[in-house]
């Protein structure tokens, strides 16, 4: 018996960035190792998956089975809920004026990584490893992995998708920089009574953003950020009290509003990194960026470091070789710092009562809603970076 075994690749980190840098990268070939538990809490909390994220489980199989329980994003609707003197009237993105039928896909975060883990179970090129990996060694040819429960497996690249305390970024020895939001994200699955006609509304307020995403039927999505004392207080109370909060919170736009699924809340922070790869080790998703969920841009840029990734090793018969990861740090940088930053700033924007930015963030909705090369070219941004497959 061997006191190690080989792989091309292994993946620490199983939910659903990681499961999909398995599915990429074993459909490219690689004989892959992916390291944890594949599932995520029932907390209420979805995922937004824009056109070129769906076009990339579209190819790799997995599309077929979330039709059934996802609901597209045909609009997005964002109002000024501020009270700022520069109030704008509401501006809306139509996924018809880029010729689409959707923006994305919103399903629900436990239910696609469900679907993720049972398709890479059927994928012979990949081996699932249930345990947790807490000894990484970097060698010149290899990086060996070990923990209990498991022999130890030696990678020639390893992929870091372990999330916000990465193992494999630290050792990798790649630094970072956090930060913290006074902010909570207070998460639910709610129905109601009027059709939400495929739209999502976020509603810009004076803790942050207030977002119901539409959800198969009658149901919708909430992502409302608060000032923490609020909601420790708003997450105290039961379905009913919540539901009427969130009904006045949103201005009844949906109507009358139940609970009909899981609650959660999640502090906000932010973090990045000075690089995105080394020593035969590279990080995607949360290992590498962490943002409020603004704008449906957090698993989406998760799915297009993966897309990046693939596309770096592609043609390499050794994936952990400096020449491939430098091209996947390249790629990643200015999309990555760019996202990054612009949530950053409009997060931050809502928050201050400065007269200056009121008047930057409302010339800017009013910028929106009355120039259409504007607005498409910003929808267009939005949705940049498709990461289907070729």
């Amino acid at each position: 018996m061997t006191d190690q075994q080989h792989c091309d690749i292994a993946i620490v980190g199983a939910g659903a960035v990681g499961l999909a840098a398995a599915l990429a990268l074993a459909a490219a070939g690689r004989q892959v190792a992916l390291f944890g538990q594949a599932s995520a809490p029932r907390d209420g909390r979805t995922v937004a998956l824009l056109d070129g994220s769906w076009r990339l489980l579209e190819a790799l199989g997995l599309t077929e089975t979330l039709d059934t329980v996802a609901a597209p994003l045909a609009v997005m609707r964002m109002v000024d809920d501020t009270g700022s003197l520069f109030r704008q009237p509401p501006v809306e993105f139509k996924a018809a004026e880029l010729g689409l039928p959707a923006f994305g896909w919103n399903i629900e975060n436990a239910v696609l990584v469900e679907a993720m883990a049972a398709k890479a179970a059927a994928e012979p090129r990949i081996r699932m490893i249930p345990q947790a990996v807490t000894q990484i060694t970097a060698g010149a040819d290899s990086v060996r992995l070990a923990g209990d429960g498991f022999t130890p497996v030696a990678a020639r690249l390893v992929v870091g998708a372990d999330g916000r305390k990465s193992r494999v970024r630290e050792a990798a020895g790649i630094t970072t920089r956090d930060w913290s939001y006074p902010q909570v994200a207070l998460t639910a699955i709610l129905s109601h009574r009027r059709e939400h006609r495929d739209a999502s509304t976020e509603f810009h307020t004076r803790s942050g953003p207030c977002t119901l995403v539409p959800m198969p039927g009658r149901r919708s999505s909430l992502v409302w950020l608060v000032e923490p004392a609020e909601a420790e207080r708003i997450a105290g109370l039961d379905d009913s009290a919540f539901a009427r909060v969130v009904e006045r919170r949103t201005h009844s736009i949906l109507g009358a509003l139940t609970v009909a699924g899981p609650r959660g809340r999640v502090p906000m922070s932010g973090l990045s990194v000075d690089r995105f790869a080394g020593g035969r080790m590279a990080l995607i998703g949360e290992a590498a960026h962490v943002f409020p969920p603004i704008g449906a841009q957090g698993l989406n840029l998760g799915l297009r470091d993966v897309a990046a990734l693939r596309d770096a090793v592609a043609g390499t018969d050794d994936p952990g070789e400096v020449e491939a990861l430098s091209a996947y740090d390249r790629s990643r940088q200015a999309d990555v710092r760019l996202r990054t930053g612009a949530v950053d700033a409009l997060n931050r924007t809502l928050l201050t009562d400065l007269l200056t930015a009121d008047l930057m963030r409302g010339a800017g909705l009013l910028a929106l809603s009355r120039i259409a090369p504007l607005r498409r070219l910003v929808m267009r941004q939005g949705l940049a970076g498709g990461t289907a497959a070729g």
